[in-house]
């Protein structure tokens, strides 16, 4: 069985127990061409997991006419041996909790472009932007795509285009970043405009085209979140066991990990600021929440500061003191899932932001039930571990600060984080619970914040005051105590770091 010819193969796909696209393919592609709507700059895994597949939803309904077109600005490879060989479709494995895999086709991509303003794609990208039909243009370039302003920069082609659609009669359009990155439609804007705003200064852009994408193009704020790893060895034989032919792992020379096929987990969330200038697709009819900016910032707020982001980071710093190798296997770990529990649900749920439109109580549930312990989702506590100097301020000392301004609330009563912040300083020496010497995941700050195991402790009576790690003064939050006794107990020799977890948790 193969994608291209899967119309030619419904029998057999079907047989196999694989989901097919229940709309005309062909017709779908050539509306697109004549009249497109959408189009996605990012063709990596994130794209085909998520955004094809809420597009492939509403054409399975007859809710929409058109595809969605995608474009790649940073590794043209993905293009030319990802999808042009398959004709642009794609195998969506939904790997599931329970150990079941759901597997569909995803034809709703119909063209595949490379956003090089010298290559053979452009003069079609500028008859995209021309066309009055274009709605929205998404991106998943993730957030250094937004850092860069250089002349060759996606950012800088993406104001090439918006020139184009500018001469072409001013057309409005909605440019929506779906990065995982807190504010990520001002980021998006902030690029544009800085590129906008030199070449004003430098009379290359006419003052006019500033209004324009200040006025008519709009930069909607948005929260994503679904993990969709590199396609994985185990997948691609379970899709050969039931004769799909089509799952060649591809590796580019710019180190990106594609596939045919792309595998993810089955939660997903999408919350989308509403404001769309030339009208958008019906998403909310495939599970996107609309809402206000204020309400999207909400969102993103519950998940970084309560209830999926601080459970990964306790996860990280204790599976890697443990040696555990990944997160489904420390979800085994009766210790580590008790502790990640009563960080949830006791310590960050009393202050959670509630945005309203979002249960926090039902995110949580999933991130813990259904999501951690995902034996598909091989991701490592090593990996989540990267950089934690600079998550554990937005990750914890939210909630500190917000246990501090409450009423009702001690900080007393807090017991888990002052034991994960103890946890990474016993963490930063770099000897493991067996006693044993591991790697500390890169860190912008180690050179700053590392000690000898024999020393840790004078470095953290240092670290307890930096408001720019930890978001509070911990002595002057009255976390000291607490924070110092841990990190002690943790240094008693082998087996001490789990001892003190579960006489924390106990």
């Amino acid at each position: 069985m193969k994608l291209a010819t899967y119309q030619n193969q419904k029998a057999e796909f079907e047989k196999a127990g694989f989901i097919l696209p229940q709309y005309a393919r062909e017709q779908v592609i050539q509306e697109t061409k004549e009249n497109p709507e959408w189009l996605h700059f990012g063709a990596g895994n994130i794209f085909r997991a998520f955004t094809a597949h809420l597009q492939q939803k509403l054409l399975n309904e007859g809710l929409e006419k058109t595809g969605i077109i995608v474009a790649e600005g940073f590794d043209e490879e993905i293009v030319e041996k990802a999808y042009r060989p398959y004709n642009n479709i794609s195998c969506l494995s939904v790997l599931k909790a329970d150990g079941t895999v759901d597997n569909e086709v995803i034809a709703s991509v119909t063209e595949s472009l490379n956003a090089d303003p010298f290559g053979e794609d452009w003069e079609r990208l500028e008859a995209i932007f021309r066309n009055p039909s274009l709605k929205m243009v998404s991106f998943t370039i993730t957030e250094k795509g937004y850092q860069s302003v250089a002349p060759d920069s996606i950012m800088a082609r993406l104001v090439m285009l918006l020139e184009v659609r500018f001469q072409a009669g001013a057309y409005p359009l909605a440019l929506v970043s779906m990065d995982n990155c807190s504010h990520n439609g001002e980021k998006l804007k902030n690029a544009v405009m800085a590129i906008v705003g030199e070449g004003v200064h430098s009379d290359i852009l006419p003052k006019e085209f500033l209004n324009y994408v200040e006025e008519k193009v709009s930069y909607p704020w948005s929260m994503i979140d679904k993990i969709t790893p590199r396609p994985d060895a185990k997948v691609k034989a379970m899709l050969e066991e039931k004769g799909f032919e089509d799952t060649d792992i591809i590796v580019t020379a710019k180190h990106t990990y594609t596939a045919p096929f792309v595998n993810a987990e089955q939660a997903e969330y999408l919350v989308i600021e509403d404001d769309f200038p030339n009208g958008r697709p019906q998403l909310e009819k495939a599970g996107v929440l609309f809402t206000d900016r204020e309400h999207v910032n909400m969102v993103e707020r519950m998940k970084v500061c309560t209830c999926l982001n601080p459970l990964h980071t306790a996860l990280a710093i204790f599976g890697c003191l443990l040696g555990k190798q990944t997160i489904c296997e420390e979800m085994q770990d009766e210790d580590l899932k008790k502790m990640v529990y009563k960080l949830g649900y006791e310590e960050g749920m009393p202050v959670v932001t509630d945005p309203g439109i979002m249960d926090p109580k039902a995110f949580i549930r999933d991130v813990l039930e259904l999501r951690l312990p995902n034996p598909f989702m091989p991701d490592t506590p090593q990996r989540i571990a990267t950089d934690t100097s600079q998550k554990l301020s937005i990750r914890f000392g939210e909630t500190i600060k917000a246990y501090l301004g409450a009423e009702d609330l001690s900080i007393d009563t807090l017991k888990v984080i002052p034991m994960v912040l103890a946890g990474w300083m016993r963490y930063l020496t770099g000897v493991g619970d067996d006693m044993q010497p591991f790697t500390v995941s890169p860190d912008p700050m180690l050179d700053k914040v590392q000690a000898p195991l024999d020393q840790i402790e004078e470095k953290a009576a240092e670290l307890i005051h930096d408001k720019a790690i930890f978001g509070v003064d911990l002595e002057e939050a009255g976390l000291k105590d607490k924070v110092m006794e841990s990190l002690h107990n943790m240094l008693q020799g082998e087996g001490a770091v789990r001892a003190e977890i579960r006489r924390v948790i106990a």
